[in-house]
């Protein structure tokens, strides 16, 4: 198990993302994947209320919504639930007051009387971050939020908010959910992990796996031959450079007995201030290769490999 950052939350160090439910994977197969996950030991579950706004005849928060009825019907012991706000439709951006309603729309969706963890899911610079964080600050003193954290911050914006926090005598970060993986690390690495660093703050990177790259199923860049929306992003990465990560990726995974999925996620778990890693996935067949991600312990010469090979990728690949 693993702390995040300063919080009382002790999880398995993988995060089931809910980005696909209500999206590629209708309730019946999410409910499935949920089960799975828990069954094999997971306990921490990503959404946020926008999943999934941008799927013709949805709204935003429909991931909640399931997750919601799953919880209610299975009434498992101990699972973290991550959601976030700021890019639902009907309450966009991060004033106050909108923190405030959408928050209690999420804890409605959610079926729950206290989120374990609520994101700022992109900044807001429209709105003054002290209305932001004293809106933040406010769900913890009221018991509508344990903890709180942020999501697609720079490392300037996160200082300040922290900053203000200490301030004014509220609840202070205590995760941030940057992108982050094999083939997107130079910014996270020169600018977000040392913050974190300082103010022990728990990374939850998504986009985990790169959209399914990091699995090693896809090696085309022609995204008209992939099978699906998501696989059509990790297209992308399939260059040259990224193929050479895939290799050292499957020559580590095969050393082990293991995945290339795995590999990809325990290399994300050992670098610093990482404390789970967000994948998701669209069928139960996909629950065990995370799960052996959350577990697989890499050598250090493993990592320094991995390390090498990824070096050069450009940051905004």
């Amino acid at each position: 198990m693993t702390r995040i950052g300063t919080s009382d939350l002790d999880v398995l160090p993988l995060a089931l993302g809910g980005n696909v439910f209500g999206w590629t994977a209708d309730r019946d197969t999410s409910f499935a994947v949920l089960d799975a996950f828990v069954d094999g030991g997971g306990d921490f579950i990503d959404t946020a209320d926008s999943y999934s706004s941008w799927v013709p005849g949805n709204e935003g928060g429909e991931s909640e919504t399931i997750i919601g009825e799953w919880l209610a019907s299975r009434k498992p012991s101990g699972v973290v639930v991550a959601t976030k706000v700021s890019q639902h439709p009907q309450f966009r951006g991060l004033s106050g007051p909108n923190v405030r309603k959408a928050a209690e729309a999420s804890l409605r969706r959610l079926g729950a009387d206290e989120i374990d963890l609520y994101y700022a899911h992109f900044d807001d610079e429209t709105v003054p971050l002290e209305e932001t964080v004293a809106a933040f600050g406010q769900l913890v003193e009221d018991g509508l939020v344990r903890h709180v954290a942020v999501s697609n911050y720079s490392a300037e914006r996160i200082r300040e908010w922290i900053e203000i926090a200490r301030r004014t005598g509220v609840a202070v970060p205590v995760a941030v959910q940057p992108h982050y993986n094999l083939v997107h690390r130079n910014e996270v690495e020169d600018t977000i992990i040392p913050v974190a660093e300082e103010f022990d703050l728990g990374l939850v990177p998504y986009y985990a796996l790169a959209s399914g790259f990091l699995t090693g199923k896809y090696r085309s860049t022609d995204s008209s031959e992939q099978d699906s929306p998501r696989a059509q992003f990790a297209a992308k990465y399939a260059t040259e450079a990224g193929l050479r990560i895939i290799g050292a990726l499957e020559q580590v995974a095969d050393a082990h007995g293991t995945s290339v999925a795995a590999t990809s996620l325990a290399w994300l778990r050992a670098q610093p201030t990482v404390v789970a890693p967000i994948a998701s996935a669209r069928t139960i067949a996909q629950v065990p290769d995370l799960l052996a991600g959350a577990r697989l312990e890499l050598s250090a010469e493993e990592v320094r490999l991995l390390d090498r090979v990824s070096e050069w990728t450009p940051a905004g690949a």
